[in-house]
């Protein structure tokens, strides 16, 4: 056995074994991994600037000791001397792998940067926020009667606007008396008034009108990607979305890998919180000069996030999250500054909303999505299911409603894919197999084309075929399926039993290769049975979550079907019933949400009202606990098979014939054996 050191990197979740002394940058590249380089590794550009993680990571079982990179040598030192690398950052063409390590790859590292699919969904809000702008004409002073200009400035906007009450810090008042000057006593404040408070706060001033602008972020803090929408807090309007991943991968893909690595790490949660508020610091920044405004014009943030991440933005540890009862420090919603979660780039009187959570593991994202689909609301009984690491489901109607959350994993996101990577330019997002003849045909992001059009290869010459994300692995698994060229069991046949090349020996069992641009220097794509396990045991949990809130109102059917989150706008219905990711139901009845946690996120942005109906409706959800359920982990195994063992899904068999076919490992005649069972039907 080896004992070359192992290095993984995040976020693609790509390892593999070195000879110590191999450069960083070496390893990326013949793993496969999107590290970008132009200076040939003399350590020039810094483009290959990467994170490396120490501590204990039970997720990789791996712990990475002190000295598992080599010491800073003379370039790294000269460029940082120059240019400046920031803290913790080494460049992978100079550092060497000496020990077992985690390796994260930044954003801006990255050739084909990820997209984040989490556009702002168009939607008609009210408005009425938190924060505002009032324009009032202040009494001057007069030496006659000795009150403050602060004192004249609420009595002005009482007066006004029947504002009863204002407060302000001290930072604010060193700047309100020049102010009323320069204005001439004529000035514009910023208010901010919560639901749950009679004083309003004086967040900022400006002589005369102030015609610049009041801005708010809507930030959904997911375990993968954190998103952000800038919104006008005047009128509603998004005038910026964009999203970066979270950097606290490198210190697990999963939620529970993140409770580990605190367990194991003392002060690993102050780790993970630092990682994640610069990020959100720097989303903030890139936002906002995206929009083309300045970022004290921003005045509030609302967070939706899991409890896991909930807790760590707070500076939490979560480790009560990681055991049972699952206690929250808190689950209730939260206004505070923004400076006491170290966001430093927006104005340094800008408030924070952070929405409830509705339980130990089932969090605020989800408390959003209930406000943005209301299935309390509803008419019929609707099944809303935000698809992710850590998979969100509510189930109800007018007259109960019941949420929990399902520990699907990171290989929908495209993590632990044999050929897995993250949205972005080039990689696989949707793909079709020919049932006669057995032929891939795909589509990567970045190009309408598909793969067998005229034309797809000259628009793919910049980027690339790179990998496949999670929307694509789905679509093949799917389509592996209804090819027959896989069987219930998720078992992929033989070239000889499928009666295609494509189907390649690896070990005891099969891959399909989808492309194979090796003779060029390129990547080989397969989808392999492993990758199928990946998928299976997400889609399982998934399935098992929404199978358990059925239960527990006792149907077996449920009348209509809400895909949420980047999954809902990015895979067909069909696709996930022919894998058995959800209950089986009409395929009209099937729709997207888009992003229902960020528009529930920008909803309570812009309306308090909001703000305190989600506060009252996360009282009435019936949460369900699925690690503590007996009848979870049956639904969990039934699941595995696709569409699933025990559901007969008619509806399914309307949209699709699924091959009754069926393979085994072989050993010995294993090939005639599985020629006598398979049966095509």
């Amino acid at each position: 056995m080896t004992t070359d050191p192992l290095v993984v990197f995040t976020p693609s979740g790509k390892r593999g074994r070195f000879p110590a002394g191999t450069p960083v940058l070496t390893a990326a590249r013949q793993l496969g991994v999107d590290l970008d380089s132009v200076c040939g590794g003399r350590g020039i550009c810094s483009k290959c600037q990467i994170t490396p993680g120490y501590g204990e990571f039970s997720k990789h079982g791996i712990t990475v000791a002190d000295d598992a990179l080599s010491e800073w040598n003379k370039v790294e030192e000269r460029y940082d001397q120059k240019r400046g690398l920031k803290p913790g950052r080494r460049l992978g063409c100079q550092a060497q792998i000496l020990r077992d390590v985690v390796i994260d790859v930044p954003p801006e590292s990255q050739v084909h940067k990820q997209v984040v699919r989490k556009a702002a969904s168009a939607r008609v809000i009210e408005m009425d926020p938190a924060t505002r702008l009032y324009l009032v004409d202040v009494e001057e002073p007069d030496m006659h009667e000795p009150t403050g200009d602060l004192e004249r400035l609420a009595r002005a906007l009482k007066k006004e606007w029947g504002i009863e009450a204002i407060r302000a810090d001290v930072t604010l008042l060193s700047k309100l008396q020049p102010v009323l000057r320069k204005g001439k006593f004529q000035v514009t404040v910023a208010l901010h008034k919560s639901h749950q408070d009679d004083v309003a706060r004086v967040l900022d001033i400006w002589p005369g009108l102030h015609e610049h602008g009041l801005y708010g972020l809507a930030i959904d803090l997911g375990s993968t990607t954190i998103a952000a929408h800038l919104t006008d807090l005047v009128t509603g309007e998004v005038k910026a979305s964009s999203g970066i991943m979270n950097p606290q991968i490198r210190f697990g893909e999963d939620l529970m890998s993140r409770v580990s690595y605190s367990m194991m790490n003392p002060g690993g949660d102050k780790e993970m919180t630092k990682a994640v508020r610069d990020a959100i610091n720097t989303l903030a920044g890139e936002i906002a000069k995206e929009a083309e405004i300045e970022p004290h014009l921003i005045f509030e943030t609302v967070f939706v996030c899991n409890p896991v991440m909930h807790h760590l933005l707070l500076g939490i540890d979560p480790v009560e999250l990681g055991q049972a009862p699952f206690a929250l420090a808190t689950s209730d919603s939260m206004t505070l500054e923004a400076r006491d979660l170290d966001l430093t780039v927006i104005n340094p009187r800008a408030r924070t909303y952070i929405l409830p959570c509705i339980a130990g593991h089932v969090g605020a994202d989800c408390a959003a999505v209930a406000l943005s689909e209301e299935p309390g609301k509803s008419e019929d009984l609707a099944l809303i299911v935000d698809v992710g690491t850590n998979a969100e489901i509510l189930l109800g109607d007018k007259t109960r409603v019941l949420a929990c959350s399902s520990p699907t994993g990171p290989a929908f996101e495209g993590a632990q894919i044999s050929s897995g990577q993250r949205a972005a330019p080039g990689a696989i997002e949707a793909i079709r197999i020919d049932p006669q003849t057995k032929e891939p045909r795909f589509r990567v992001i970045g190009c309408d084309k598909w793969s067998d059009e005229e034309g797809f290869d000259e628009e793919t010459a910049v980027t690339g075929i790179t990998g496949i994300c999670g929307s694509g692995i789905i679509e093949a698994v799917a389509e592996l399926r209804m090819a027959g060229l896989m069987d219930e069991s998720g078992l992929i046949g033989s070239a000889e039993l499928t009666g295609t090349p494509r189907c390649i020996p690896e070990g005891r069992t099969h891959s399909y290769l989808v492309h194979d641009a090796s003779a060029e220097g390129g990547p080989r794509i397969t989808v392999t049975q492993g990758d199928i396990r990946a998928i299976q045991l997400a889609k399982s949990a998934l399935y098992a979550g929404a199978r358990l809130l059925m239960d527990q109102r006792g149907v077996d059917k449920v009348d209509r079907v809400v895909l949420a989150g980047a999954f809902g706008a990015h895979i067909s219905p069909k696709h996930a019933m022919v894998l058995g990711m959800i209950p089986d139901v009409p395929l009209d009845k099937v729709t997207s949400a888009g992003n229902a946690a960020g528009t529930g996120a920008r909803i309570a942005l812009c309306n308090i009202g909001a703000r305190a109906e989600i506060e009252r409706v996360v009282r009435q959800i019936t949460k369900v606990e699925t690690a503590i359920e007996p009848k979870f982990q049956d639904h969990f195994v039934a699941a595995n098979a696709i569409p699933h063992k025990t559901d007969p899904f008619p509806e399914l068999k309307k949209i699709a014939t699924l091959p009754q076919v069926s393979f085994n490992l072989g050993g010995g005649d294993a090939g005639g054996e599985g020629r006598r069972r398979r049966r095509r039907g």
